[in-house]
């Protein structure tokens, strides 16, 4: 993923001046040894404000951008949370474990204790800091919390580093993708806003770049069999060369680029075709696409891209799976009752290598207003076929009307049954979906674009957005966890 920041760990160890600071230097060193990664160890120990300055400059010379303040002994309250706040990126904290029950007099640490201090100072200065979910362990446990803070951490970094580029205004009636912007500055991400006719003027710009021919040979390559209408592909390319040359033009001083772009009704009239399919192509490349101008759909992916490092997807919450082919096809397979399942679809957006076979087609819905009773034409470009079987989490970041962040991230699977429908499409499963749907989605006025990652993310996810300032998470809660607008009386 070109789009994504490349991490680049560092540990320091803090030390209490009144415990020896050998312990701390060599719990450090043995996390360091466990930890089955690149990480820079800092040999600066830190005890003072000076040797905090020291340590900075240390992990700054070596190109640190996500650094782990390491608590192997009680730790001096004041330095080690300024390290925090000083250190330009993502911190976590974490502490270390007593070793051996023969060692609890000059080898003993109380970092369980001063944990709870460091936590305590970080909120009186209010620095926000990555806290495991329990923060203290051996080498190889905290090894292992260093894992799990690598996807929150690239994500961090990547909205900091974030511009979104708009084409709008959204279609008519679509007031579901309104988006309040000034949670994205809050979360320091930048945003273009631009006219859906300055998009038709670069576009008609590239009308002749000499590059088409090898995009269009790209895209057959890609499609295969699955190229059935092979004459839009050229203007299928101009676009998506129109679209890599703004993001590189326009994306000044940030480093990653989203869209989140005007996809219909006028689109199909003027630029002659459906997006769709590019929309996948940029998204394949770690540059989501988001249809319909959704900016926190574009802003959902981009979090999705970073902490999975794989392709993702927008789709809508669409539409319910019919009972006589729940009873066929899924009651007596999987463990899912009729309400646990939906499918979740869009016009043709998502990459040809999360479909079990993509295939050119036209947007049957467009066709119906735009080209009726005809051979389809500028409503060409969507990229349809199932969505392949496997684990997904489904998730979205969202600022509601009244300019909150609010956010929901549920775990489940798409399943191996045939959609016998259109568009990039797939039949899928969350435990307590209906529950869910009902006092998250609707209760929370979320609308009905959803970001999909392609693999259980949930925990990253929901650490993510506690760390950003998020309320309340919502979640598929288990049956005998009520939500709090849920009736008690079924």
């Amino acid at each position: 993923m070109n789009n994504t920041p490349k991490l680049k760990l560092g540990i320091v160890a803090v030390s209490r001046d009144c415990f020896p600071m050998e312990l701390s230097e060599n719990r450090r060193k043995a996390v360091v040894d466990a930890y089955n990664g690149e990480i820079f160890e800092c040999l600066t120990t830190v005890e003072n404000e000076k040797d905090m300055r020291k340590a900075l400059k240390e992990v700054k010379s070596a190109g640190v951008n996500a650094l782990v303040v390491y608590l192997g002994n009680f730790g001096p309250e004041t330095p080690e949370t300024l390290i925090a706040k000083e250190f330009d990126g993502p911190v976590m904290f974490a502490a270390a474990a007593e070793e051996r029950g023969d060692n609890l007099v000059n080898g003993r640490g109380d970092a369980y204790c001063g944990m709870l201090n460091a936590s305590y100072n970080l909120a009186l200065r209010n620095i926000n800091a990555y806290i495991p979910e329990y923060p203290v362990g051996t080498a190889s446990d905290v090894a292992n919390m260093i894992n799990e803070f690598v996807p929150v951490a690239t994500a961090l970094i990547g909205l900091k580093n974030l511009k979104i580029i708009s084409f709008g205004p959204r279609p008519q009636d679509f007031l579901a993708c309104n988006a309040p912007i000034k949670q994205l500055y809050n979360l320091g991400v930048e945003i273009e806003e631009n006219s859906e006719l300055d998009l038709f003027a670069s576009f008609n710009e590239h009308e002749n770049d000499s590059r088409i021919p090898d995009v269009v040979k790209d895209m057959e390559e890609e499609l295969g069999e699955g190229n059935k209408m092979p004459g839009i592909l050229p203007k299928l390319a101009q676009y998506e060369l129109t679209l890599l040359d703004w993001a590189e033009e326009h994306k000044g001083s940030r480093e990653y680029v989203v869209f989140a772009n005007k996809c219909w009704p006028a689109f199909q009239t003027q630029f002659g075709c459906v997006p769709c399919y590019v929309n996948s192509r940029l998204t394949a490349r770690g540059i989501p696409v988001s249809c319909e101008v959704d900016i926190y759909g574009a802003l959902s992916e981009y979090i999705g891209t970073c902490v999975s490092q794989d392709v993702v997807t927008l789709l809508d919450i669409n539409n319910t799976v019919p009972k006589d082919m729940y009873e066929s096809e899924i009651k007596s397979k999987f463990n899912y009752t009729l309400k646990d399942t939906f499918m979740g679809f869009h016009c043709g957006n998502t990459a040809a290598c999360k479909l079990t076979s993509g295939t050119m087609k036209n947007q049957m819905i467009m066709a119906r207003a735009l080209e009726p009773n005809q051979e389809p034409n500028i409503t060409r470009g969507t990229l349809e076929g199932d969505i392949v079987p496997g684990e997904i989490t489904f998730f979205r970041l969202q600022s509601n009307a009244d300019s909150e962040l609010t956010a929901y991230v549920a775990e489940g699977e798409v399943l191996p049954v045939k959609t016998r429908s259109f568009g990039s499409i797939g039949v899928f499963a969350i435990p307590q979906m209906g529950r869910f749907y009902r006092h998250v989605l609707i209760e929370n006025r979320f609308p009905h674009h959803g970001a999909v990652a392609f693999g259980h993310f949930g925990k990253a996810i929901y650490n993510l957005f506690r760390y950003l300032g998020v309320k309340e998470v919502g979640f598929n809660r288990p049956k005998e966890m009520l939500y709090k607008t849920e009736n008690p009386f079924e």
